[in-house]
């Protein structure tokens, strides 16, 4: 790689940087092209990316931005998980992991807040935004659900009494 790549290397990683809510960092040592692939597309499904770097390019373009924590996770075959949904890389990253132990979490980070392991598997287990927002409508949409039923319950009772005389009498 010549001076010009590494500078396009660095500047491409600043942005993924500055554009990124959540990074998760990880090692791929052992895995296949497929596995590689795979991994990707299940990202990609997920609204996340992968991309393999270089240590020490991805040190320097993680300077002044959110993600200067993530540092010393740069270390071995470093590939980055990213995107600006705040779970889908780690959503991706932990269920990847659990059917192919070559891929290892090494740690992450969240809007500069740094996440080992544990950190990044904790965030996985976070319902994405859309399934919060699910959960929102239906908590406020419930209590409406149950005036109806109530208000219209003895309208519905009435006709029920009024049907019966009519057809028995």
């Amino acid at each position: 790689m010549d001076r010009s790549q590494k500078q396009q290397a660095v500047s491409d990683l600043k942005e993924v940087f500055d554009n990124s809510n959540t990074v998760v960092v990880t090692h791929y040592r052992g895995m296949t092209v497929d596995e590689m692939t795979e991994l990707r597309n299940k990202a990609r499904d997920a609204g996340a990316k992968i991309k393999v770097t270089k240590n020490k390019l991805a040190k320097i373009a993680s300077n002044d931005t959110d993600f200067a924590c993530l540092t010393d996770f740069f270390s071995g075959p470093t590939a980055i998980a990213y995107s600006d949904d705040a779970v889908a890389p780690a959503k991706t990253i932990v269920d990847f992991a659990k059917e192919n132990e070559k891929l290892v979490i090494v740690g992450g980070a969240i809007d500069g807040i740094s996440l080992d392991e544990a950190g990044v598997k904790s965030l996985a287990n976070t319902p994405s935004l859309d399934e919060s927002r699910g959960k929102i409508v239906g908590i406020l949409t419930a209590p409406a659900s149950a005036i109806v039923r109530t208000i219209v319950a003895p309208a519905g009772q009435v006709a029920r009494v009024i049907n019966a005389h009519a057809t028995n009498g």
